[in-house]
């Protein structure tokens, strides 16, 4: 029955075929990862689009691979989805409404000042004060192609850096555009963790602390406090597999 709920809310029929169509696909369900992956459960931009049997990447960058990956920089670029690696640490597309209720700055160009991050995404977030950059630009900033790696992917699990679209070079494939999230998205208050966690439940339909955690990168501890709340209020109960399940209102 879960698969089943699952399905129905996670692929949709018609298949996603625009970047329109894709844009109301995530506004829908409120987040994706691009392609799925074993024991991630959350929805794939991939199965949205691809036909119900394809596996991603079985034949190299056919159709469906190459429009989830255009879209992944050309839905940011339209204000349509934020853009990065957040959801169990894979590339990832969100909402601008669950964004806002996870985003914990305060919508300030700055708002890395008060992150605790390593130094090199202070350096990166502080480039980008001035307007977006390249991402071969920022990886020249950097000096090292995995202490930037590790770098953007702290920025992004911040939500404080986004994909921005994309910038053509001389040779090879085009780069990617980054820019600062409050620059490109309406956010800043702090966020609402407690409407990011109905979020989660109402699309996963079934779930607990520890899947809600790994998703969005939260503390465990903070995943179930979420939870025990919506638990005391009776928005949600635990199902017999112990999870927890929104109550439907009538």
């Amino acid at each position: 029955m879960l698969a089943r709920s699952r399905g129905a809310r996670w692929l949709p029929s018609p298949r996603v075929g625009t970047l329109e169509e894709a844009a109301r696909f995530i506004e829908d369900i409120g987040f994706a990862v691009l392609f799925p992956a074993d024991r991630v459960e959350v929805p794939s931009l991939f199965e949205a689009v691809a036909d119900p049997d394809a596996v991603a990447w079985a034949q190299g960058m056919g159709v469906a691979e190459s429009m989830v990956w255009t879209w992944k920089d050309a839905l940011p670029a339209a204000g349509y989805a934020w853009s990065g690696k957040l959801l169990h640490r894979r590339a990832s597309l969100l909402s601008p409404a669950l964004l806002a209720s996870l985003y914990q700055g305060q919508g300030d160009l700055d708002d890395h000042r008060g992150f605790e991050l390593p130094p090199d995404s202070h350096r990166i977030a502080e480039a980008l004060l001035h307007g977006p950059l390249p991402s071969a630009a920022l990886r020249e900033l950097v000096g090292d192609r995995k202490r930037y790696g590790l770098s953007i992917t702290e920025l992004h699990r911040n939500l404080l850096v986004t994909s921005a679209g994309i910038v053509e070079q001389r040779g090879g494939w085009p780069a990617t555009l980054v820019d600062l999230t409050c620059r490109v998205f309406d956010v800043g208050g702090g966020g609402d963790r407690a409407e990011a966690t109905r979020r989660f439940m109402a699309t996963v339909i079934e779930a607990n602390p520890a899947g809600l955690a790994k998703a969005f990168g939260w503390p465990l501890p903070v995943a179930k406090a979420e939870f025990t709340n919506l638990a005391a209020t009776g928005e949600a109960q635990v199902t017999r597999a112990g999870n927890h399940r929104l109550v439907e209102m009538s």
